[in-house]
């Protein structure tokens, strides 16, 4: 994007569409440098509107609520950018309404964003479709699956061209600053960010999760830390644990130790519940069948598969297809209390 300098003639609208059970945390963090910026140059460059798609109060993942100042129906009012935040199960929004609505949105110049898992609906509507996006980490695996024609980077933003994208959380604000800096330089921004409490604007191409999962505590061991890349990197032929040690200049019982030292369980154990991770993702978000699941998880058959997951999330996989898309707020307490439960053959 073109620099624009700053002057009293700059104006930048924005529309955030919120999708029922939409990040409220990240409507908020997205918007407040813009409000920031407004604020520090005694004037309101920016303006934005909350659209829904029926009108009214749409409730938010965190049972918050937000009244929407228009619906996408309401009128042909153009925005600068559309900012499309969704969270729980992006695969109910494909009506032909929406699409539509987007399409002439982008057709009438204006930027698409998604948050969350909004990049979802933008690929549901062909909108992404060979451009480079993101998407929180906990749903890369079933983007990646759905929409192949869609470069998908692990980062925490994605600039690319007039499509936008953030895993959420926190990054939004990194997300606004970053549009700032684009729109009126960088002397702004960084009085934005000062002004926010932000210590340090970070860049889009950073990784969402660093394999850092200990952000707060003791330090992680080096060589545990590479074993449990090598699992992560390889569940759809899963390694085998003299291979890993291998690979990490450890005998099988020195894995073995620092496994059960610093996680409290066998590397074996430990993988297994990688996969799972990955498999009930991938039921949850995606209409794969389950022999496609068990395959791209490491497991040999479906039987086999389902077994190991029933004794896991204490749910069947097609169960939990119908249970798993519901918002957390809405489930049965307590929710699948076997998942801590241990498989009796770790040889899977």
């Amino acid at each position: 994007m073109a620099l624009v300098s700053s002057h009293s003639q700059f104006r930048y609208s924005i529309g955030m569409l919120l999708l029922p059970g939409f990040n409220s945390a990240s409507a908020f963090t997205f918007l407040d440098p813009f409000r920031a910026a407004n604020y520090i140059q005694n004037q309101k460059p920016y303006h934005w509107d909350f659209l829904s798609l029926k009108g009214g109060e749409v409730n938010a993942s965190n049972e918050s609520t937000i009244s929407a100042t228009h619906t996408i129906s309401s009128g042909q009012k153009h925005y600068d950018l559309i900012v499309v935040n969704a969270s729980w199960a992006p695969e109910r929004f494909q009506s032909g309404k929406l699409k539509r609505w987007l399409h002439a949105s982008s057709k009438a110049g204006a930027t698409l964003a998604a948050i969350d898992t909004g990049a979802f609906v933008l690929a549901y509507s062909g909108l992404l479709k060979h451009y480079c996006a993101t998407v929180h980490y906990e749903h890369t695996t079933a983007f990646s699956e759905l929409f192949p024609d869609t470069q998908l980077e692990d980062v925490l933003y994605v600039i690319d061209r007039d499509r936008l994208s953030c895993g959420g959380g926190l990054a939004t604000a990194d997300m606004a600053l970053r549009l700032i800096q684009n729109h009126q330089g960088l002397e702004l921004t960084n009085s934005v960010a000062k002004y926010i409490l932000k210590d340090r604007h970070r860049v889009g191409n950073e990784i969402q999760a660093e394999h850092n999962p200990e952000l707060i505590g003791y330090p992680m061991p080096q060589k545990l830390r590479e074993a449990i890349v090598l699992m992560e990197q390889n569940l759809e032929e899963p390694l085998s644990t003299s291979e890993i040690a291998a690979l990490t200049h450890y005998s099988q019982r020195q894995l073995a130790r620092i496994f059960k030292q610093h996680i409290g369980i066998t590397p074996i154990r430990y993988y297994i519940n990688l996969r799972l991770d990955r498999a009930r993702g991938l039921i949850t978000q995606t209409d794969m069948l389950i022999a496609e699941v068990a395959n791209a998880c490491g497991f040999g058959t479906s039987e086999q598969f389902s077994r190991a997951y029933k004794s896991h999330f204490n749910i069947t996989p097609g169960k939990d297809r119908i249970e798993g898309r519901i918002p957390f707020q809405f489930r049965s307490f307590p929710s699948h209390a076997g998942m801590t439960s241990q498989i009796g053959n770790e040889t899977i």
